[in-house]
């Protein structure tokens, strides 16, 4: 889990100085492909849009949901840019992870006078060694 703490913490770092250059206000997408961008120079394997499959009834369906960024296949990115974070946020992406097994998620909420206080940290509950 320590290498996975410093990715995130490089993510962290990174919405913290996109917020400081372009504020708060924007739309969510822009934020997604800024930080993609910026995780991207910073040397860090990203992918946007990432689609999650689903299984049901022992069918498989890909038309689910879509990870914002995928961070080092690690680290699950949900951005958001609204008034308020909500329950419904959080366990959305609790749910991202549960269906991945991937061990971290960060939501990030870009429309905050501060980006520190948009930052939610979310563990799925598995080792590193589990996945």
């Amino acid at each position: 889990m320590e290498e996975t703490n410093r990715i995130s913490g490089e993510v962290v770092d990174a919405a913290i100085a996109i917020h400081r250059e372009v504020g708060p206000g924007l739309l969510e997408s822009v934020y997604e492909v800024v930080l993609y961008h910026e995780l991207k120079q910073r040397e860090l394997a990203c992918e946007r849009q990432v689609a999650i499959a689903i299984e049901y009834r022992g069918l498989r369906f890909d038309e689910g949901y879509r990870i914002d960024l995928l961070v080092e296949n690690r680290i699950v990115i949900e951005i958001k840019s609204i008034e308020q974070v909500n329950p419904v946020h959080k366990k959305q992406l609790l749910t991202y992870l549960r269906l991945t097994k991937h061990p971290l998620g960060l939501l990030l909420n870009f429309n905050v006078n501060l980006m520190k206080d948009g930052i939610t940290r979310i563990v799925n509950g598995i080792n590193d060694s589990d996945r």
